[in-house]
């Protein structure tokens, strides 16, 4: 029998201090060459031994192989140059400089599929695997060749899809698409955000996610959230047309934050992994918090396609909050598994 509520995180868990700097994003490696290689390695068995300590039922790399969730993938990829680089605004909110395409984009060898296939010898667990989506990843370059964000999009979509299709047979059980720009760009979102999206699932037998969120770990991202009032409701505009796709799980933030519980309803049908743990506050949630969360969020998502998950990424918290919050979930998941199961 498939486990009730099954547990997971949106992605990223703190590095060891030995290997980046804690509490930072886009921090740099501390190691190098083979020395960097190991180093990953080994901080990918002490996140996973972590998450299982945890209770976690879903486990991940928690991208402790990559210094940044888009541009890790990018940088493998031909078309774009790092040297060259302009000013753009990221998700209509902030300037940052970023790499240029600079010609066709494509991919010669996979991203992460070795590191994919390490997580899997490690362990019998279901994993997930993050990728960046393609209008995130459009929206974090400056095109100086298609001139096209949808054409763009679409050769993203593509690439995306091979290294997805070659991480399904590393043996990945859920691949999960990072998508915090389809809370902004509505209208492209609906005219073919989710059609590349569906372009880079094509083929997989595994379960896709998509996971759009709010943004976290910089001060653009918070002063932006103070603007959108006590009711985010960006959810309402995309989940019609998400609930029609050919995703999978839609996953989405839900502890703290201001989005309306009901707005679940709209993609009644679909799996949902409900975000019970915030990763904006280094205050660690009681069990019983997390599971007031998920009871609520149990009127609008049926039992059986309810993951209880983390709001987001958590490489800005310090471990043992993360580790903390991990506890809390899975002990919050069981508190609502056992009402369930007595029911």
């Amino acid at each position: 029998m498939k486990k009730l509520l099954p547990t997971s995180t949106a992605g990223s868990l703190p590095k060891p201090s030995w290997l980046a700097q804690p509490e930072t994003l886009w921090s740099p490696w501390k190691l190098q060459d083979q020395e960097l290689i190991d180093g990953k390695q080994d901080a990918l068995r002490l996140c996973l031994e972590d998450q299982q300590q945890a209770g976690i039922d879903i486990v991940s790399d928690g991208e402790q192989t990559r210094q940044h969730f888009v541009t890790t993938f990018i940088e493998h990829l031909n078309g774009v140059d790092f040297e060259k680089r302009e000013i753009v605004k990221i998700r209509n909110r902030y300037d940052a400089s970023v790499p240029t395409v600079v010609g066709p984009v494509s991919r010669q060898k996979s991203v992460f599929v070795e590191d994919a296939k390490f997580l899997r010898r490690q362990t019998s667990q279901p994993i997930k695997w993050a990728l960046p989506g393609p209008m995130t990843m459009i929206d974090t370059l400056y095109d100086n060749h298609y001139k096209s964000r949808e054409k763009l999009a679409w050769e993203f979509a593509k690439i995306l899809n091979e290294e997805a299709r070659e991480l399904e047979a590393a043996g990945v059980d859920i691949i999960q698409f990072d998508e915090p720009a389809f809370n902004v760009f509505f209208d492209e979102v609906n005219d073919w955000g989710i059609a590349t999206l569906e372009r880079a699932i094509e083929g997989l037998k595994c379960e896709t996610a998509v996971h759009i969120c709010y943004g976290y770990g910089i001060k653009a991202n918070t002063d932006w959230k103070k603007t959108l009032g006590s009711e985010w409701r960006q959810y309402e505009e995309i989940f019609p047309k998400l609930q029609k796709s050919n995703i999978d799980i839609i996953s989405l933030e839900c502890q703290n934050s201001h989005v309306p519980m009901e707005l679940m309803e709209l993609i009644r049908g679909k799996k949902v992994m409900v975000g019970a743990i915030d990763v904006a506050t280094n205050t660690i949630e009681t069990p019983e918090q997390v599971a007031a969360t998920l009871r609520k969020a149990l009127q609008f998502v049926d039992a059986d396609k309810l993951y209880p998950c983390t709001n987001c990424g958590m490489i800005p918290l310090p471990r043992a909050v993360a580790r903390g919050k991990l506890d809390a979930l899975h002990a919050g998941a069981e508190i609502v598994r056992k009402e369930l199961l007595a029911k």
